[in-house]
């Protein structure tokens, strides 16, 4: 069996144990079990199963127990812990994983007795007097003393322990508790440990392992008690269906949740989890827009801004004046590195496109130190480097104070240390130290103002560690990725309930979802918060929500509630007119854009919609006066001149549908302009020139890319989808309470025929396929006979044009 089938039946079986299947659960139990040899634990399961019929006949029977329910919940425990232990000897067996092959190496040095390991572990800081470590520690450049280089690798030895370890006892879990609280041991060890626990946890459920991830939280250390937290969320969320089986967890959970840091710090981390998805589009966004403006200006950027002077005159006197110089060729690149300067400080992924071609190193080998703390006392790292250059060493240590690089990223920078040519190193070195100078105050500062701002760094960084790993670690498909999960943490049972009692905190992540278009997330909490309280505000957020979804019934719905309440009415007015005309109900939405009219008469967007609305309703001429009366308002706009020309071929007037079509022809015109010009050209009675129009309509055999096929009736094309894009661009990031000024220039008001794709935001084709014009033509027929088209002329003309074509 492979990996993905055997995550899939215990999925299976788990899934039927957490719904009280237990029949089912039990039959699956027993087939695998036989047909895999695992007699060990077949007595176990037909001792299970028989406790279970005999309960099921007593229930059937009638007879009065009124300890059923705890005996039912104890059996659910237990078969669970059945399924657990069947899937871990399937995994042992045939598994082909990094971590499977991991725990089967371990069998053969497994740690016996972990109280004597533990106390040797500690008792070398206490030989050492390392209370005062940070004098004492190994410097890079050095060679480690080998009793430093065999405790780490003891260090190591125990993390691989406890993550490959099944089920604790509570005389372990003490152990591990004593051990984690242990001030003489060193925060970055007990920091890994805690990750460690969480791997075990993730793998083989074990309640003891969440007593040790709760009394990590608790710790004074801002390390270990963030990585606890998030071990704590990960494997709160991954054992989801099983919580309500375990009143000691999720007791313990209630009770935390009544101190007001855990909120903030349970808050911050669920947007921090929810922001490390966000990773992928921001690499490829620094990749598309931000780098190729920076190659354009780098080989004149160290002359022009004369870096070598800019150590001597500081690195904080304001911004270089020739800079505007540098950028002009890069218009909007300034902006563009200020937004993700802003958003690296907010603590978004901004390097690990930059740091992912740099987990080569050997030190990246060993799983284990994906996860482990940065300290430059690390011997690994200090056996790696060269000399003890104090050059070296301050680069190391400006790199650990580094808030914006996870850890895994601060030790693929000191590997890379070797391969900078020395002079770039010093430079880089006094830089680096300025700047971190700056950063300490600041963090200092910051913490004085925000006493949680530490904390948020620390977690920042190790969620950063965790998505290296899972997106970077060369064995990563033998890991489910938690990234890859949905992450909503609102929709679990148990934290789901935690997060409702606060509506605040539910509010903010709900929020977050919001701002970074996570829709269906945002729209399931808004929804969720109005059955607390109905608000005007969360109604239309609801609404926005399933708009860009697609769902115009429930947005509608919502727009519908919120109008009520008076919120923003103008925007709202617009909207349910605007979910009307995608519900094809076109009188209900001009009877809304008619009162948007009167609410904001000067606006350009709501006269191109009332025009789209009589275009639908087939009221051409009053269809016109609207874009006519935008064309007044707004000079020169060619955007409009699409529906101007369209809507005056459709009234007959074609001299003047032929004035607006040949200014289209100056611009640059697409398919749909072409056939549309072609039309115009007929029914003037110039066949010649109509055919030319229509053949640069058709793209060539063997031409590129020819564009998406028009969809729907003409009059739903020549209606504006276009103005469905317009709607959409001139209310993005318009939604309620980010309202921005609705400015629009008539964008996409043509024909909606000439915007096919318009409402996924793709251009319009610039020229059609011969199939996808003789769609587009078939659906023209009608109004080329009403102005005055021979019928029994169109299949000559046709196939006149497809010998221009073969020509």
């Amino acid at each position: 069996m492979t990996d993905n089938e055997l995550k899939k039946i215990y999925g299976e079986v788990t899934g039927s144990i957490a719904g009280r299947q237990l029949k089912p659960a039990f039959d699956r139990l027993g087939i695998l079990i036989s047909e895999n040899g695992l007699g060990v634990l077949h007595d176990r399961q037909r001792n299970l199963e028989e406790t279970y019929q005999y309960m099921l006949r007593y229930t059937v029977e009638g007879v009065s127990d009124p300890e059923r329910q705890k005996v039912y919940h104890k059996l659910i425990v237990s078969a669970f812990e059945l399924a657990d232990l069947v899937n871990e000897e399937l995994r042992m067996r045939f598994s082909t994983s990094a971590e499977y092959n991991g725990k089967r190496a371990l069998r053969h040095k497994a740690i016996t007795d972990t109280g004597q390991y533990l106390s040797e572990l500690e008792n070398y800081y206490v030989e050492n007097d390392q209370s005062s470590r940070d004098e004492e520690e190994p410097v890079p450049g050095t060679n480690p003393s080998a009793k430093a280089s065999e405790q780490h690798k003891k260090m190591q030895g125990l993390f691989y322990h406890i993550w490959y370890s099944d089920k604790l006892s509570p005389e372990e879990t003490g152990r591990y508790g004593k051990f984690l609280q242990n001030p003489m041991v060193p925060s970055e060890y007990r920091s890994f440990m805690v990750t460690a626990i969480m791997l075990s946890l993730q793998r083989f459920f074990d309640p003891e392992k969440f007593t040790l991830l709760f009394q990590s939280y608790e710790s004074g250390d801002a390390g270990i008690s963030q990585r606890g937290l998030v071990g704590l969320l990960v494997c709160l969320y991954r054992y989801d269906e099983r919580m309500p089986f375990y009143p000691q967890i999720t007791g313990r959970l209630k009770i935390f949740n009544e101190n007001p840091a855990f909120k903030r710090n349970l808050e911050r981390i669920i947007i921090q989890l929810v922001r490390s998805k966000e990773t992928e589009k921001l690499q490829k966004r620094i990749r598309d827009e931000i780098l190729p403006e920076m190659i354009k200006i780098s080989p004149n950027l160290r002359s022009k801004i004369n870096l070598d002077s800019l150590m001597e005159e500081g690195l904080s006197e304001g911004k270089n004046p020739e800079w505007e110089d540098i950028l002009k060729d890069s218009p909007g690149l300034l902006n563009k590195m200020e937004e993700f300067s802003e958003m690296q400080m907010k603590g978004s992924d901004v390097f690990m496109g930059s740091f992912s071609m740099l987990k080569s190193f050997p030190f990246f080998n060993e799983m284990s130190n994906w996860f482990i703390p940065f300290f430059s006392g690390n011997t690994d790292l200090a056996g790696n480097l060269d000399s003890g250059d104090p050059v070296i060493r301050q680069m190391v240590k400006s790199i650990g104070k580094a808030p914006i690089l996870c850890n895994s990223d601060k030790y693929s920078f000191c590997f890379s240390i070797s391969r900078i040519p020395r002079e770039n190193l010093e430079f880089m070195t006094q830089a680096m130290k300025a700047e971190m100078e700056q950063v300490e105050e600041l963090k200092e500062d910051e913490e004085l103002l925000d006493p949680g701002r530490r904390e948020e760094f620390v977690s920042n960084q190790y969620i950063q560690d965790l998505y290296r790993f899972y997106k970077l670690f060369p064995g990563k498909a033998g890991f489910e990725d938690i990234f890859g999960w949905r992450l909503d943490f609102h929709n679990k049972l148990v934290l789901g309930d935690i997060l409702r009692e606060d509506d605040k905190v539910l509010r903010n992540i709900g929020e977050y979802y919001f701002a970074k278009d996570h829709y269906r997330e945002a729209a399931e909490i808004f929804t969720s918060l109005l059955e607390q309280e109905k608000n005007g505000e969360l109604y239309q957020k609801v609404a926005w929500c399933n708009q860009k979804r697609g769902k115009f019934r429930i947005a509608l719905d919502n727009y519908l509630k919120a109008e009520l309440y008076e919120v923003n009415k103008i925007w709202n007015t617009r909207k349910i007119a605007f979910c009307y005309r995608h519900l094809k109900k076109p009188d209900k939405a001009l009877e809304y854009y008619r009162e948007a009219e009167k609410l904001d008469p000067e606006n350009l967007s709501v006269h191109l919609s009332i025009g789209h609305c009589l275009l639908e309703l087939d009221k051409y001429d009053e269809a016109l006066q609207s874009y006519f009366r935008v064309e007044y308002l707004t000079p020169g706009n060619s955007k409009v001149w699409r529906p101007i020309a369209w809507c005056s071929f459709l009234t007959g007037k074609k001299e003047q549908a032929e004035k607006y079509f040949l200014k289209l022809m100056e611009e640059q015109p697409t398919a749909h302009d072409l056939v549309n010009m072609g039309h115009v050209q007929w029914s003037l009675a110039r066949r010649r020139e109509a055919l030319e129009y229509y053949r640069r309509a058709i793209a060539k055999p063997g031409d590129a890319g020819p564009g998406e096929p028009a969809k729907g009736p003409m009059k739903e094309q020549a209606a504006g989808r276009a103005s469905e894009q317009a709607e959409q661009t001139a209310g993005r990031g318009a939604g309620p309470a980010r309202e921005q000024a609705e400015q629009t220039t008539g964008r996409g008001a043509g024909p909606a025929k000439q915007q096919a794709a318009g409402t996924a935001g793709i251009s319009p084709p610039a020229t059609f396929s011969e199939a996808e014009f003789l769609a587009v033509f078939e659906e023209d027929i009608p109004h080329l006979v009403n102005q005055g088209v021979d019928s029994d002329d169109i299949p000559i003309m046709l196939d006149q044009l497809r010998y221009l074509l073969s020509g």
